[in-house]
């Protein structure tokens, strides 16, 4: 190990622990091996595989729905 990446590890273990986690996916993310940045339910899941499944068919909100969406948020 270099002692440019020594140096850095040992700041990055100085850090609390959110963030040290959020360094470490920067890291493996530049050596190209992504970790998903936070687990899905078995629920969350199917919610996504259905919105993929709608998405391959077109199937999007128009923009009123949008709308509605936003105004029922205050946004």
């Amino acid at each position: 190990m270099t002692a440019l990446l020594e140096r850095a590890l040992a700041a990055a273990s100085a850090l609390p622990d959110d963030v040290q986690d959020e360094a470490a996916r920067a890291v493996l993310s530049y050596l190209g091996q992504e970790l998903p940045s936070f687990d899905l339910t078995a629920e969350d899941q199917q919610a996504v595989a259905r919105s993929r499944e709608a998405c391959a068919m077109g199937e999007f909100a128009s923009d009123e729905q949008i709308r509605a969406i936003w105004a029922k948020h205050g946004l």
